[in-house]
């Protein structure tokens, strides 16, 4: 295809992910070398996160934006055959204002889960919100008390949107956009992970969202129903399994319907946090 550049990303734990640049040709010279090592960084720390991806190549579409105020003002997740991304990048954004962005990591962040069906996009989308966090707290972009203000203030965000759209979770969710219920359905999701972390914490503390999912990407993300009504029942009970729990599914049936927001201090955010840190130590101590 026109404009495309093939590149092998080699990450630290020795596995390869074929990257497939897409209209690279809209970049400038000095941008292509920019946009190039922000992808390859922002997908190692991704992976170094969550571990690889499973999937052998990651297509990656780009577009420029000369107007913005956002480094990265949209993004998205390109479901097919092979999954990908689409990022739309400001002209004028530098390397260091890239990786300090949130969407490439949130973008990422789906890759990790399968396509789920609108009325559980809260799922979905609260996933890769919790985890974009995760992410940059993993790979340093941003410190411990800095992720603390940002899942606060976005929980905060998601109380105040519930106030603006009534209902149970799911049929709001299936209605998102019109809506534009965005705040409510992505942080009552990510809240609904973080409750779910800090669950798995005290059933055992070698357990982490994140050591389910990269388990996860190994034994059943390439067969999992993709954008069925039962998707998400099948991921969160594959979840289950590999949690030896219901943490996952009894959680679901609770959330799905909940008119309010859920309750959720900043020490349990904190403990969030530090939990998955010290699982991510307690990890790399066994590597060596």
């Amino acid at each position: 295809m026109r404009g495309s550049i093939v590149a092998i990303l080699l990450c630290a734990q020795g596995w390869a992910t074929e990257v497939v640049y897409q209209d690279l040709h809209v970049l400038d010279g000095k941008q292509q070398a920019i946009v190039k090592s922000w992808l390859n960084q922002g997908l190692k720390t991704t992976e170094q996160t969550l571990g690889p991806l499973a999937q052998s190549h990651l297509p990656v579409k780009l577009q420029n934006v000369y107007l913005s105020s956002e480094p990265v003002p949209w993004g998205a997740v390109n479901r097919s055959e092979v999954d990908g991304i689409e990022l739309h990048i400001s002209y004028f954004a530098t390397q260091q204002q890239l990786i300090s962005d949130w969407t490439l990591y949130h973008e990422l962040a789906h890759l990790y889960h399968p396509l789920l069906d609108y009325p559980d996009f809260w799922l979905a989308e609260g996933l890769a919100t919790y985890l974009q966090n995760i992410i940059m707290l993993h790979g340093g972009v941003i410190t411990t008390d800095e992720y603390v203000q940002r899942i606060m203030a976005g929980l905060e965000r998601g109380r105040l949107g519930t106030w603006e759209t009534p209902g149970p979770l799911a049929r709001v969710s299936e209605d998102m956009w019109r809506l534009r219920a965005h705040a409510r359905v992505y942080w009552s999701g990510a809240a609904f992970f973080i409750e779910a972390d800090l669950a798995l914490r005290q059933k055992d503390p070698a357990l982490t969202l994140v050591s389910l999912l990269k388990r996860y990407q190994t034994c059943c993300r390439t067969q999992a129903p993709a954008g069925q009504p039962d998707s998400a029942k099948v991921f969160l009970g594959q979840l289950d399994r590999l949690s030896r729990s219901s943490i996952f599914s009894n959680l679901y049936h609770s959330y799905k319907l909940r008119q309010d927001f859920p309750r959720l201090s900043k020490q349990a955010v904190r403990l969030s946090g530090l939990h998955m840190m010290s699982a991510r130590h307690s990890e790399l101590l066994r590597q060596k």
